[in-house]
C-alpha cells in the first residue's frame, strides 16, 4: 500500500461515508491498481480481505464516486475502469492493441480544459479527453506488416 491506513480512513470520513472493511480495502487496492475493472477490483480485494460479493464492490464505488473518492472512465469498447485520482484534470491515454490506460496530465490547464465552440447554452464542467494509439509493448510485439499500418 502507498499511503497510510490514516489516510484512506480520513478520507471516508470527510467525504461522510462510514468506514467498512470493504470501503477501506477497494481503496487502499485501487490506490496501487489505477483504471481497474469491476472484476479486477473484486478479484484483487478477495485476494486481500478474503470473501466479497461483486455487488458490495459495485456498491462501494457507487458511494465512493458520489463522494468523489473515486473516478469512472468508460474508454469506448471497453469495461468501465476506476481509479482514485479525482479532482484534477487529467485525461487517459488508452492502447488498441492491450488496452493499457495511462494517465496524461492536461497541457491546458483549468478544468474543463476544452470548450466546445458552440455550447448550446450548457453549463459546461467537465470535459473527458481520451488519446488512443499503440504502446510502445505492441509496438515492439507487431509483425512488419502490423507495424506499416
Amino acid at each position: 500500500m502507498s499511503r497510510d491506513t490514516a489516510t484512506t480512513v480520513q478520507e471516508l470520513r470527510d467525504n461522510g461515508l462510514r468506514v467498512t472493511a470493504h470501503r477501506f480495502a477497494v481503496l487502499e487496492w485501487l490506490v496501487d491498481h489505477p483504471h481497474a475493472t469491476v472484476e479486477q477490483v473484486h478479484d484483487g480485494v478477495g485476494a486481500r480481505i478474503g470473501a466479497i460479493s461483486k455487488q458490495a464492490v459495485y456498491d462501494v464505488l457507487s458511494a465512493c464516486m458520489e463522494a468523489d473518492l473515486v473516478r469512472q472512465i468508460k474508454p469506448a469498447g471497453h469495461p468501465a475502469r476506476f481509479e482514485r485520482r479525482t479532482g484534477d484534470n487529467h485525461h487517459h491515454l488508452i492502447c488498441r492493441g492491450c488496452g493499457k490506460i495511462d494517465d496524461v496530465d492536461c497541457v491546458v490547464g483549468d478544468a474543463p480544459c476544452l470548450s466546445p465552440g458552440h455550447d448550446h447554452d450548457f453549463d459546461v464542467d467537465e470535459a473527458e479527453v481520451m488519446f488512443w494509439g499503440v504502446c510502445a509493448d505492441c509496438r515492439s510485439h507487431a509483425t512488419p506488416a502490423e507495424q506499416a499500418v
